[in-house]
């Protein structure tokens, strides 16, 4: 894999740090701004309906921009919008902050994505996906929980303060590493605009984006509200709350990497049995929750299953929508964060039912199985190069 990759991976462990770390400080936001714990977690919910708008948005935009250029401006935004995050007393700004950082995250990760697969072999795309993620589960085993123990010592605008500190050796990274000029041909001399976002009537790549949406969903339900989870259901003291999200980052890791061998190939077997097993595991979790050797082992197995499952069919969306060179990224971190708005918003509405703590859990459950009733009918279409007759 091209040196390349890795630079564009550093940049997305500054980012994921930020996307996820709120998993770990939303009880401290919650007090210090004056709002519920649940009110604070719709600040996932505004990052990830950021990434959403902002991907196709900031995609088009810097489309005929050079690599570089487009890279190192998203990742310069991001880091102003987390030191003015870091400052303020109030929740609409910080909310807004959120909203901003999203939109140029998701600039920088949809450029980068397709970069990422210009960088490659065609046969390679599933691979190079993986490294340039591996910046995210990196984030969910170092980032986030030392922004965790960061927001427990020193306060939660510390860890703030910390991300947008790591955007600049991540924008050194840019500078360094990707060339000034486009990575492969001249983007002005690509498809149109009009004919790249004429993609998305393909029916296939819709039914994978819908997929990708809904395990993220599943994953990020759970995810965003695993600190109270720990604390109140599973009984555990504050500092375990790092721990857990260690696990479940090293379960990503382990889930992304492995698939990342396998998705090119066969990502129906991905599917196929990470699917039931991601299913079973979300009510296992809720039902031993109280055990704690359990509990860690289940988080590191959830992890592994949900981003395992969650790379390999945003991979199959790079694979559809090469007909869009550089809106394909786009396409992936949408379907990506849809999934990241939903399912914190129906998870937090569910804490308040008899469920309590174990109510995000639920959502995930439902959710997974939800992509499963869809997918396995349609498993041969999503494998590539099978069924193409079928759905177009």
């Amino acid at each position: 894999m091209p040196l390349a990759l890795y630079l564009l991976a550093m940049a997305v462990f500054a980012m994921g740090t930020s996307e996820f770390m709120l998993a770990g400080l939303l009880p401290g936001i919650a007090s210090d701004l004056d709002v519920t714990v649940g009110t604070a977690g719709t600040l996932t919910s505004a990052f990830a309906v950021g990434m959403v708008v902002g991907a196709p948005l900031m995609a088009g935009l810097a489309r005929n921009w050079p690599a570089r250029s487009g890279l190192l401006g998203f990742v310069l935004v991001f880091a102003a919008a987390h030191a003015l995050g870091a400052i303020t007393d109030d929740f609409p700004v910080m909310f807004a902050t959120r909203v901003v950082a999203a939109l140029a995250n998701a600039g920088f990760l949809a450029v980068a994505l397709t970069t990422a697969a210009q960088l490659v072999a065609a046969d390679q795309k599933g691979r190079a996906l993986a490294v340039l993620l591996s910046g995210t589960t990196a984030a969910t085993i170092a980032g986030v929980p030392a922004g965790s123990v960061l927001g427990a010592m020193f306060g939660w605008r510390v860890t703030f303060w910390a991300v947008a500190a790591l955007c600049l050796p991540a924008a050194i990274g840019v500078l360094n590493g990707i060339p000034a000029g486009p990575v492969r041909g001249d983007r002005s001399q690509g498809p149109a605009l009009r004919a790249e976002l004429g993609q998305l009537r393909s029916r296939r790549l819709a039914l994978v984006m819908l997929l990708g949406a809904l395990v993220n969903a599943a994953t990020f339900a759970s995810f965003t509200f695993l600190a109270p989870f720990v604390t109140g259901t599973a009984g555990l003291g504050e500092l375990w709350i790092p721990v857990v999200l260690v696990l479940f980052g090293l379960g990503s890791f382990v889930g992304i990497t492995v698939a990342g061998r396998v998705s090119d190939r066969r990502p129906d077997l991905v599917i196929a049995l990470g699917g039931p097993l991601l299913l079973l595991g979300w009510p296992a979790l809720a039902l031993l929750a109280g055990r704690p050797v359990a509990l860690l082992v289940l988080v590191f197995v959830q992890g592994a299953l949900s981003f395992a499952l969650g790379s390999t069919l945003i991979a199959r969306v790079l694979h559809e929508a090469t007909g869009a060179p550089t809106m394909a990224g786009s396409y992936a971190t949408a379907a990506l964060n849809v999934g990241a708005a939903v399912g914190p918003l129906i998870a937090a509405r569910s804490l308040g039912t008899a469920f309590g703590d174990l109510g995000p859990l639920a959502v995930s459950g439902v959710l997974v199985a939800i992509a499963l009733l869809v997918a396995f009918p349609l498993r041969k279409v999503i494998a590539a190069g099978r069924g193409s007759e079928v759905l177009r």
